[in-house]
């Protein structure tokens, strides 16, 4: 029972980290013709979470609690899958259907190459 609380806590106090970073970020990169923010927020945390993941499943040794504080509360809370899904939904809704599949597709396929690049960044010592 102890134990569940600790990775409540852990969770919820590095998911409120993780959402200051996002709308800090997303408030100063974002803008009017293109969701910038939201796009750098995306590839960044995928990055970090292919790094982190990798690092301590080969060679740190950190607490399940830690792991669950960066993984799920920090990167959860830090990436806006959400956000960018109703970003699209403008564009869309605007005709912009380039912008649209740009940001998609782009997301998705730099989102592939950011954990990619994570988790080699990770094998790194």
């Amino acid at each position: 029972m102890k134990q569940t609380l600790m990775n409540y806590l852990a969770v919820g106090g590095a998911g409120f980290v993780g959402a200051i970073a996002r709308y800090f970020l997303g408030s100063v990169l974002n803008t009017a013709a293109f969701p910038t923010g939201t796009f750098l927020i995306n590839l960044s945390g995928a990055f970090v979470l292919g790094w982190f993941m990798t690092v301590v499943s080969e060679r740190v040794t950190v607490s399940p609690t830690l792991q669950l504080a960066i993984g799920v509360g920090f990167v959860g809370t830090y990436t806006t899958f959400s956000t960018m899904m109703y970003e699209n939904d403008k564009f869309l809704q605007d005709g912009s259907w380039l912008k649209s599949a740009l940001y998609l597709g782009g997301s998705v396929a730099l989102g592939v190459v950011a954990v990619r690049l994570g988790v080699l960044a990770g094998h790194r010592g």
